[in-house]
């Protein structure tokens, strides 16, 4: 009967995606990303696979208390693209560090997450970072 369920979106997707990360459910986020994921943070090197992905996400997430992911603008482009425009934040001690993101996502025929790539000052993310921890 999985035929009677209305199918998600890609947009829906990915706004799911980004819930299971704001819950820190690394295991649900994984499950939405196709096994060879490529999550690319420019101009950083692609991280590709289940078992990096996982391993970066639980790096991003370990300092913060709360992550509160905003997003302003989603588009889905086709079928299988999504773009957002977010405010990633992350409660770390006293404050919080927040990052201006653009995200590109990309689907395959399965709904899983192919491609998440994010732009946002680095610069930014270490300046805040250092000075919260």
């Amino acid at each position: 009967a999985a035929d009677t369920v209305p199918s998600m979106s890609a947009s829906e997707r990915v706004t799911e995606f980004i819930r299971a990360i704001e819950r820190r459910d690394i295991d649900a986020a994984i499950s939405m990303t196709a096994p060879d994921i490529s999550y690319e943070n420019m101009p950083i090197d692609p991280i590709v696979g289940h078992d990096a992905v996982r391993a970066t996400l639980e790096m991003f997430l370990a300092p913060a208390t709360d992550v509160d992911w905003q997003t302003t603008r989603q588009h889905e482009v086709g079928d299988n693209v999504v773009v957002n425009e977010r405010l990633d934040r992350f409660r770390i001690g006293d404050g919080w560090l927040e990052l201006a993101v653009a995200g590109f996502f990309e689907l395959d025929a399965n709904g899983l997450i192919t491609l998440w790539r994010d732009y946002f000052d680095m610069g930014s993310y270490q300046r805040q970072l250092a000075e919260l921890t």
